[in-house]
């Protein structure tokens, strides 16, 4: 049997705000929180239960109008419960960007619990001047106890349109009883992964060399080495990707990513509020 919660928002400009339209939600997923933000809107979202646990799904779907600017985060880590052979648990968000509207998804990471198996899709759709950024760190289950890849299954699935054009796909398959994940040139030493996007059709070669700069400037904590690059898409994006050996080294640097993005692009300065 499958558990199916919603939560549904829509986002509007009035009076050059941004302003919280229209909501609806099943538990346990809610908007905790919608305040105004340095000149834009922040909104958090509550998970009231422990988790997704087997059989759990959520479905967000996000649209946010013409000219508006939004920022989206979690309380919480993602925390996926085990499941049963042959079940699971899922999540499917939808971002639907109207002209010159910007969506910012800054969540929590992901922590897979042993015997996990979970579905992750992404599915955005961007108009003239939208602008969506991502930034996401996936763990490899609770490592103060023990717990390196011992769930079953990750699938994640990322589609970016610009208009009604398919301008990115990403899909990305771990089942590390099946693969060699140590072996060199997969993750070799690193645990955690992470990843920053930016998509719209204002981006071009000069916000990927700020953002590789940032990356060559950034220090590594003592004990958490990181490796990370950066690089064009097919068409308006920019992905980096990072690997280290816990998740606040990686939360560290999307933050930074993060704010030389909002720099660079938006003209707006690093976002602080946690």
């Amino acid at each position: 049997m499958i558990r199916t919660s919603v939560l549904r928002a829509s986002f509007v400009s009035r009076q050059a705000r941004t302003v919280l339209d229209n909501k609806y939600h099943t538990a346990p997923i809610k908007i905790a929180k919608a305040f105004p933000l340095e000149n834009q809107l922040a909104v958090i979202v509550m998970d009231v239960s422990p988790g997704l646990l087997d059989g759990d799904r959520y479905e967000f779907d996000w649209v946010a109008d013409q000219g508006t600017q939004v920022m989206i985060t979690n309380q919480s880590f993602t925390k996926v419960h085990p499941s049963t052979l042959g079940r699971g648990s899922s999540m499917r968000q939808t971002f639907s960007l109207e002209e010159s509207a910007v969506v910012e998804h800054m969540p929590e990471p992901i922590m897979l619990y042993k015997d996990a198996a979970f579905q992750n899709e992404t599915e955005v759709r961007l108009e003239n001047g939208s602008v969506w950024m991502q930034a996401d760190v996936l763990c490899p289950g609770r490592t103060l106890r023990g717990e390196r890849f011992d769930y079953r299954i990750y699938s994640n699935t990322l589609s970016v349109r610009y208009k009604d054009e398919l301008i990115f796909s990403q899909r990305q398959r771990i089942e590390p009883a099946e693969q060699h994940l140590a072996a060199p040139g997969c993750w070799d030493e690193m645990t955690h992964w992470a990843t920053f996007y930016i998509f719209s059709d204002r981006v071009n070669s000069s916000h990927l060399e700020q953002l590789q700069e940032q990356l060559d400037c950034f220090a590594a904590p003592t004990g958490h080495p990181i490796t990370a690059g950066a690089s064009m898409t097919y068409r308006y994006g920019i992905a980096v990707s990072a690997a280290s050996t816990a998740a606040w080294p990686l939360e560290l640097l999307m933050k930074e990513l993060w704010g030389a993005a909002r720099g660079c692009l938006l003209d707006q300065p690093p976002l602080r509020f946690l």
